[in-house]
């Protein structure tokens, strides 16, 4: 009994700390013996300024620097080109090169394995180590925390991806759901795909039926029913958006009417359409006039010489991409339409990355009908490739899980090498991003040419709104911000580059820019090293074998010649960088996709034996 009053005594004595912590004031009334003694106080309700812009945040999926008509692209996206023709086109803007460390880099401002996503928060592809767990800290506050916290509605809809798998039932833990990391309200998917017509599908805090109709037109409809709804009960009030599509990561799914608007055009393969979109950048002045097409990487087969039942499998996973992403083009229209017959879009400042890493190289050579991920490890290719044969009527359907082969992959990320996953390429890092607002950005269609990364778009963002990086949120100390404001770039193409230094690593292959060199190197086995080897043992090998290389970014934006020879002395420098930046981000201990794959992390309390796969 005495310990319980004791307990009681310590909690009530402590309530005025938590609430000031929580509230950040003080109550400032007075408390005397009675009413007629006391006088009451109430702290003024947070609000954003009169006229405070809205933010819409559009990343796309696994989509490529050279898919998209806005970036030279051969598939047709009007409303990404609108939003493009009428604002501006960062063309040296990069990701991290996988979904989820790029998600949780966007929505912090900090680098990934800072914020202990270096992988994934998967149980397969996440370790019990700081730059690995997959859950975000709360010192760690996201964009949606600190515009909430200013007055600001705040929404997300499509694809989440950093809520640890241990935490994603409707049991919670939310702390980090979408609703724990400051959206008020969610609709969408917590993991890394899903099915578009069955997803995986949850609305705030619970999971939900989904009604049949494919994802995209669920999660726009979502979206633009919360900007009604709270404009209707608050006419004015700003609101963050964050519009995250499955789209175009796999399974490409998407209703005949838009992918047979593609019937026959990607007949000519992935080497003629390279060199069209290589043609159209440089007319566009997406990249520089005197630049060269990397050779065709080794890994993929000359167009030409595939057999005509190839061609005709390979062109038709082409043409349901295309037709996925032009469908995704189309539900952004329809938000965008929504905000502009609401006389909302002059006033709102829209960020669009088309891609949150390169196009996908998770497709095998021969394309991926089937939703197991890992049957092209249990096959030889040549029965692959029956098999997928057979199911080419299934590619885009709801009964089928697509995506395309390796080849198309490459030609998506036009005008680079390599491809998603690969760190070291810019290939996998580099994507198109697009930002647009009539009332501030007076050029229309401008070319902006300033490195940036993901982490860039948060302080960027605050200080258009001219909304101070916050010391704490909900009585929380936060890590510095790591990213930089790009607001700099908006009136100014010729002004020098303030991003100048940015590491990169991902199951292995990993890189360091620093003002304009970039050291890189590739790392193997990954993942298209364990496809058709069944039975076979994929060997380890240690990152001491691993060739870096080094590239003059300023002058060979696609890293066509290795200086490594050359420089030697400027890649120690970078080296001697990378190992500092890794010490600072908490990337060691380095894990590659051999560990992932033999299932050599997420052990829980030291057992031999992985936590089971979700």
């Amino acid at each position: 009994m005495k310990k319980t009053i004791a307990y009681a005594i310590i909690v009530i004595g402590l309530l005025p700390l938590r609430v000031k912590a929580q509230n950040d004031t003080e109550f400032k009334g007075v408390i005397g013996k009675t009413l007629g003694e006391s006088k009451e106080w109430w702290a003024a309700p947070v609000k954003a300024p009169a006229g405070a812009p809205n933010v819409v945040w559009i990343i796309l999926d696994d989509v490529g620097f050279g898919a998209s008509s806005a970036f030279g692209g051969l598939i047709r996206t009007p409303t990404l080109d609108s939003l493009a023709n009428n604002g501006l086109r960062y063309t040296n803007f990069h990701t991290c090169a996988i979904c989820a460390p790029t998600r949780s880099a966007l929505l912090t401002g900090r680098n990934s394995h800072f914020v202990h996503v270096g992988g994934f928060s998967h149980i397969a592809l996440s370790a019990g180590f700081p730059g690995y767990d997959g859950r975000l800290p709360a010192k760690d506050g996201t964009i949606a925390e600190i515009l909430r916290d200013n007055g600001y509605n705040t929404f997300a809809v499509g694809k989440y991806g950093v809520t640890p798998d241990e935490e994603s039932t409707d049991a919670g833990p939310f702390d980090h759901w979408p609703s724990g990391k400051g959206f008020e309200h969610f609709f969408g998917f917590l993991g890394s795909q899903t099915d578009q017509y069955k997803p995986d599908l949850v609305e705030d805090n619970a999971h939900v039926t989904p009604d049949g109709r494919h994802l995209s037109e669920q999660m726009t409809d979502k979206a633009i029913s919360y900007i009604a709804r709270q404009q209707k009960n608050a006419p004015g009030k700003p609101f963050f958006l964050y519009y995250s599509p499955g789209a175009t990561h796999a399974p490409h799914q998407v209703d005949k009417y838009w992918s047979d608007q593609y019937k026959g055009k990607f007949d000519e393969g992935w080497d003629v359409f390279r060199e069209k979109v290589f043609a159209n950048q440089k007319k566009q002045g997406i990249i520089p006039a005197n630049a060269q097409l990397p050779p065709r990487n080794a890994r993929v087969q000359e167009w030409n010489s595939l057999s005509a039942d190839q061609k005709k499998l390979f062109a038709r996973f082409f043409e349901v991409y295309a037709g996925y992403l032009t469908y995704t083009d189309f539900q952004i229209g329809r938000v965008v339409n929504y905000l502009r017959e609401n006389n909302l879009l002059d006033n709102t400042i829209v960020y669009a990355i088309i891609g949150d890493n390169g196009a996908s190289k998770e497709g095998t050579l021969e394309g991926s009908i089937t939703p197991a991920t890992n049957s092209a490890r249990k096959k030889t290719q040549a029965d692959y490739l029956k098999t997928n044969l057979v199911n080419i009527d299934s590619i885009g359907t709801a009964a089928g899980f697509a995506n395309y082969p390796l080849g198309w992959a490459q030609a998506a990320n036009t005008p680079f090498r390599e491809w998603k996953q690969d760190a070291d390429a810019e290939g996998g890092t580099h994507n198109p991003l697009i930002i647009f607002n009539p009332k501030n950005i007076k050029e229309k269609g401008g070319i902006r040419n300033q490195y940036g990364h993901v982490i860039d778009l948060l302080p960027t963002t605050l200080e258009f709104l001219k909304i101070n990086t916050p010391e704490y949120v909900r009585g929380i100390k936060q890590d510095s911000i790591q990213g930089t404001s790009l607001l700099y770039s908006f009136a100014d193409a010729k002004a020098p580059s303030r991003h100048t230094i940015q590491h990169y690593y991902i199951f292995g292959s990993r890189s360091i820019y620093y003002n304009g060199w970039k050291a890189e190197a590739a790392h193997h086995p990954d993942n298209v090293d364990f496809d058709f080897k069944p039975g076979e043992t994929v060997a380890d090998k240690g990152f001491d074998d691993d060739v870096w290389e080094l590239y003059n970014l300023n002058e060979d934006f696609n890293e066509r010649n290795n200086l490594a020879k050359k420089y030697p002395e400027k890649l120690a420098e970078l080296k001697k960088i990378f190992d500092q930046q890794a010490e600072k981000n908490h990337l060691y201990p380095l894990i590659d996709w051999h560990d992932v794959n033999n299932k050599k992390i997420h052990h829980p309390n030291g057992s031999d034996t992985q936590a089971p796969i979700k």
